[in-house]
């Protein structure tokens, strides 16, 4: 960064001084109040494996089955993926996009942006297309709504057995446990980024 020593409030574009910070110390905005950084006590290594273990997760639980249900001696399973589907050819068809968005491409795109931005953090170099890829982290972030997916998957599992055997899936204990971790790894104050890689270049600068 041009002024290490400063930063900027994403809401009110108000610049402030960067000051250290004791544990569980926020710094907030002078003019707004809005949090500008906070103390990480995840080490970049630290990130990065529980990303690529959000990673694991997401697969899980975007092609197990969510629920197995059995009606009669029939049995059948839904993912997430087929949940989706039926909602796009059926009566709620508009709201399968947003859907999707929701709890499939955003948190997809939050955990592939981490897992190749602190992949380049670990040998303190910036990764291509780093200044692109975090404004996109703080752009999504208000978009992904994994929790919502797993409350809404509850209901339906409680609506469901009172006339029907429902048996939940893997995929509902990975989407849980998926929910805890975009919360904890997109939650982070990527600001720590720009502290912890080196400008582009800046290796061939100094040899």
């Amino acid at each position: 960064m041009a002024f290490p020593d400063l930063v900027a409030c994403e809401h009110c574009d108000t610049v402030c001084r960067r000051l250290p910070l004791g544990r569980r110390e926020v710094a907030c905005c002078a003019r707004c109040g809005a949090v500008l950084y906070r103390v990480n006590r995840l080490s970049i290594d630290d990130w990065l494996a529980l990303t690529l273990a959000a990673a694991f997760t997401f697969v899980i639980a975007n092609f197990t089955p969510i629920v197995r249900i059995s009606f009669e001696g029939q049995h059948n399973e839904a993912t997430l993926w087929g949940a989706i589907g039926a909602l796009a050819h059926g009566t709620a068809a508009p709201i399968a996009i947003p859907a999707a968005l929701a709890v499939i491409v955003v948190p997809f795109l939050q955990i592939a942006a981490l897992a190749w931005l602190l992949g380049y953090a670990r040998l303190r170099r910036r990764a291509p297309g780093f200044a692109a890829l975090m404004r996109l982290l703080v752009a999504l972030r208000p978009w992904s709504m994994v929790e919502v997916l797993m409350l809404g998957i509850l209901v339906a599992i409680v609506k469901l057995s009172s006339d029907l055997d429902v048996i939940a899936g893997p995929g509902v204990w990975a989407t849980a446990v998926l929910t805890l971790q975009i919360a904890v790894i997109a939650g982070r104050d990527v600001h720590q980024l720009w502290d912890a890689v080196e400008p582009s270049g800046s290796r061939r600068a100094h040899a």
